[in-house]
């Protein structure tokens, strides 16, 4: 009787995958997204150091919130060089916003760690954001607390400071923040409030919009209510500290 043989199939060794080229891949492709995001957001402050910034995310937002309930979206924002704009609303946002505007390299370290002391303790939320990093958010970043955001802040932070320099920040500030609802810059905030152009603002008057920033829709820069008329005489006060402003 034949016995049949069975072949034996000879013994291969499991293929490894190699993952080194995978690994390449992807470092590759990453590497590239920073490089691309260091390019565009250089390019986009180099842009803005001579070029009126026509809009900002928070204006986009804004318009988007209103029509969500059907509101009227309110959009009045006229830019105008920091030439036409009053010292005295320069004045009243260093004295109200940032004191150490004109000696800091874009942080209050100080003032960042008091807040940190005070939300530590349960207190009403401060940030301690100096002017700079306000108006890089405003220009370049969505609102929001993350950490993402805030690490975005201080990128963009520290390049304003190194390329526009303070006169340019403060310029871009006065222009882009929301001063009212639907408000933005200090043209279209004194057009609104008082009636007349930002060059001719008095102390007083200056004050009046500077003490409403922390929550512009909330409260009013005229007719105001108790705790923003003492948030003005404060102001005043600390205006005429102020000497000269020299960037």
């Amino acid at each position: 009787m034949a016995v049949s043989k069975i072949k034996k199939k000879p013994f291969k060794k499991p293929i490894k995958k190699d993952t080194t080229n995978n690994m390449g891949t992807i470092k590759t492709f990453f590497l590239k997204i920073v490089l691309w995001f260091f390019g565009i957001s250089i390019f986009f402050v180099l842009l803005f150091k001579f070029v009126p910034v026509p809009l900002t995310p928070l204006m986009v937002i804004r318009i988007f919130e209103n029509r969500s309930i059907n509101k009227d979206a309110v959009f009045s924002h006229d830019w105008e060089p920091i030439e036409n704009i009053s010292t005295n609303l320069q004045k009243a946002v260093i004295s109200s916003e940032d004191g150490l505007f004109l000696t800091h390299s874009g942080f209050d370290f100080g003032a960042l760690q008091k807040a940190y002391k005070n939300n530590e303790r349960g207190r009403k939320i401060k940030g301690g954001s100096t002017i700079s990093q306000q108006t890089a958010k405003n220009v370049f970043l969505w609102q929001g607390r993350s950490y993402l955001r805030k690490g975005l802040e201080a990128y963009f932070t520290v390049l304003i400071e190194l390329i526009w320099g303070k006169e340019r920040i403060m310029e871009v500030y006065l222009n882009s923040i929301e001063m009212g609802d639907g408000i933005y810059g200090a043209q279209a905030a004194t057009q609104y409030w008082y009636r007349k152009d930002c060059n001719s603002l008095t102390p007083t008057q200056a004050a009046g919009i500077a003490a409403i920033l922390p929550s512009p829709r909330k409260y009013k820069a005229t007719g105001s209510s108790t705790y923003i008329n003492n948030r003005k005489t404060k102001i005043v006060k600390v205006m005429k500290t102020i000497g000269t402003i020299k960037y």
